[in-house]
């Protein structure tokens, strides 16, 4: 249960972390809306959780 808690405090003050750096950093950068910027922002986080799922599952395979 610890460790769990633990967990959950982690992805909180992650968040947190995060949406205050989406929020004051966010609009300095000068980033142009075009329709390839628009799909890199979209799929990067699908393709980053792939790489992460293949590489987990390669782990596993090995044991």
């Amino acid at each position: 249960m610890e460790n769990q808690l633990g967990l959950v405090l982690k992805l909180l003050l992650l968040s947190a972390l995060l949406s205050v750096l989406i929020k004051y950093a966010g609009p300095s950068l000068s980033i142009p809306a075009t329709a390839t910027n628009a799909l890199i922002i979209i799929l990067s986080p699908i393709v980053i959780i792939a790489i992460a799922l293949l590489w987990r599952f390669q782990a596993q395979k090995q044991n």
